[in-house]
């Protein structure tokens, strides 16, 4: 006698709902996926028990016809696909025909449907897979489906399952999710009998001001991109959004939610040192491609998915996402109160303010560009217009990387004022009132100047060290290294550490600018600089970025040229009491507003803070 016997039907759609259907957010997914897959413009899901009693998912889709009514619910049977060719150009959200046979056999399943036009609909229930016989009913046009009970005849599944607010968390997510990339469609929400969200019109900023906060949706950058392979479009956080996990990052292929490492990667190195560690920006992506150049039929679950070409998806979201993040204006707005703890903790709402890399709002009004701010910056803090160097302008005089030598650093001018340049005016000095610039040093640590919607300020020394890891990249990549020679060289007796990190980089010291030779022994001798070390320091500062590389090795994992760049403008920065005149902080200003990304110093501290005036109104009770 045979030892292998075929499983009944009852038994197979049963093992495969534990595939299928893992928890009540599962099912939500499959069930509003047939939806959206049958045209509804309005989709209603109502959840009692966080799924565990009830969940029901209405729509106005095209509804269904007597004879399909008893196949939807039989496995491997679907109208999507019909031969293994159409895998290759799926349109749809399902297609593996299993879903509501592996809901209905671990549930009180029920099913109303009726297609336009005709006079009943359909009435169909399912008792743990055992199926009635359809009947005629009353009911609206299109789908509505109950799930009751789920897993009640799966006693080990139901036992597994979370805590209520744990199961429900999944469902609110995995709804979001559906909201967010499907505006078009009005959807509407209720759990425990209490309405939660009811949107009727198709705006994506204002669904996501509802579920991350007022105003959250208006200040993120929008992202938008297409060529003959791929279409990318959607939105990109600031940094003040940046939470310690992952579940606000949405990416979609073709509409259909996905979960994929190298989207996630892709998008954490396009926002580099804007980043912790371990935390994440804000993303909703969508891309489009041809879905012959996907596999979505990679699990039952269909969130994971192959491409074809992996290194050519990631080659086009890559630099769309650091182009976005380099031109938006990222310097966090100062406010006069943070949002309570009750605010916080409410459901879908912004993460708390020790989950945030910074304590203050950077999202309060519409995203803007670095364009925008610098203007905002020049347009207020002179009373006569000056005449703004291009961010883009290709001449030495006023472009930090122009030319072909690179343009001298403000560190030369800050180190050697000279004595018959005014400073910052005092009675025997006036500068004239047409030309008399609103800007400040504040205890010789942070300028502070006057833009046209109220103040900017900014850390002297990250923002020196911004312009100088900058400019260090550059001259590293170009191997065009720009060394000042020493007149009197400096010979340097160094540790065996230390030499043997000197020995590491020494062709990145090189390419930086410095021309340094053994000199026997541990001893080395520097004969030049890149211009902006400051002079008598040459010594000091080769040793203390010795020091810094070695640090930065053990905690970080940095690459060998970027460790580099990162220890000489930490060591090589204007330091903190330095007193700068107002020329000299114009000119910091300039350059800082030339580099890629002027808001966060190469370790991720920021630079830039704003005040608005009207959160200066708000102080004194004013408005």
């Amino acid at each position: 006698m045979a030892s292998i016997a075929r499983l009944p039907d009852i038994v197979a759609n049963k093992i495969s709902a534990g595939e299928v259907v893992q928890r009540p957010a599962s099912a939500v997914k499959e069930l509003i996926e047939n939806s959206i897959d049958s045209g509804a413009s309005r989709i209603t899901v109502i959840i009692k028990d966080a799924g565990r009693q009830l969940i029901q998912i209405i729509d106005n889709g095209c509804g269904m016809e007597s004879d399909d009514v008893l196949l939807s619910v039989e496995r491997f049977a679907t109208s999507k696909i019909t031969g293994v060719d159409d895998l290759d150009a799926l349109r749809t959200l399902g297609f593996r025909g299993e879903a509501l046979a592996s809901i209905s056999s671990v549930s009180h399943f029920e099913l109303k449907t009726r297609k336009a036009g005709n006079p009943l609909g359909i009435l169909l229930k399912s008792d743990g897979g055992v199926v009635e016989t359809p009947q005629p009913a009353q009911c609206e046009t299109g789908t509505s489906i109950s799930v009751r009970n789920l897993f009640f005849n799966v006693p080990a599944r139901r036992k597994f399952l979370k805590s209520n607010a744990t199961e429900f968390k999944h469902i609110h997510e995995t709804v979001k999710a559906f909201v967010l990339s499907y505006p078009e469609i009005e959807w509407r929400m209720m759990n425990d009998d209490e309405e939660l969200f009811h949107f009727r019109t198709p705006d994506a900023r204002e669904r996501l001001s509802h579920f991350y906060g007022e105003g959250f949706g208006e200040s993120l950058i929008e992202v938008t991109e297409e060529n003959d392979y791929m279409t990318i479009g959607g939105y990109l956080g600031k940094p003040g959004m940046m939470v310690r996990q992952k579940y606000d990052q949405y990416f979609f292929i073709n509409r259909r939610l996905i979960q994929n490492r190298m989207l996630v990667q892709a998008v954490q190195q396009a926002y580099g040192e804007l980043l912790e560690e371990r935390q994440s920006p804000f993303a909703l992506l969508f891309l489009g491609l041809d879905p012959s150049l996907v596999d979505v039929n990679v699990h039952p679950a269909k969130l994971e998915v192959r491409f074809e070409d992996e290194k050519s998806i990631r080659s086009m979201v890559y630099p769309v996402v650091k182009r976005a993040v380099q031109t938006a204006d990222f310097s966090p707005e100062a406010l006069a109160s943070t949002p309570s703890a009750s605010e916080n903790s409410r459901e879908g709402g912004l993460p708390d303010a020790s989950s945030r890399k910074l304590s203050y709002s950077s999202f309060s009004g519409k995203a803007s560009t670095t364009g925008d701010l610098y203007k905002n910056y020049r347009e207020g803090a002179f009373s006569a217009p000056a005449a703004a160097p291009s961010l883009f302008d290709s001449s030495p005089e006023t472009s930090l990387f122009g030319g072909s030598r690179p343009a001298p650093m403000v560190q030369e001018s800050l180190l050697t004022p000279s004595a018959d340049e005014p400073g910052i005016a005092d009675e025997q000095n006036p500068i004239a009132p047409d030309k008399e610039p609103k800007i400040w040093q504040l205890h010789n640590k942070y300028i502070i100047c006057q833009i046209k919607t109220g103040l900017m300020i900014i850390d002297q020394h990250v923002a020196h060290e911004r312009v100088l890891y900058e400019r260090a990249i550059e001259v590293m990549n170009e191997a065009a290294p720009n060394s000042q020679q020493l007149l009197f060289p400096q010979k340097i007796d160094l540790k065996p550490w230390q030499y043997e990190v000197y020995e590491e980089v020494s062709g990145e010291l090189y390419r930086l600018g410095f021309n340094i030779r053994p000199f026997g022994g541990m001893s080395v001798m520097i004969e030049g600089v890149p211009p902006d070390v400051r002079d008598g320091a040459e010594a000091t500062i080769l040793q203390d970025m010795i020091a810094e590389y070695q640090e930065n090795a053990a905690k970080l994992k940095l690459e060998k040229r970027d460790n580099l760049a990162k220890s000489y403008s930490c060591r090589n920065a204007i330091m903190t009491g330095q007193k700068l005149g107002v020329d000299e902080m114009r000119m910091l200003i300039d350059r800082l507003f030339a580099t890629r990304m002027p808001y966060v110093c190469p370790h991720g501290r920021p630079v830039i803070i704003r005040l608005s005036l009207g959160e200066l109104d708000r102080m004194f009770g004013r408005t």
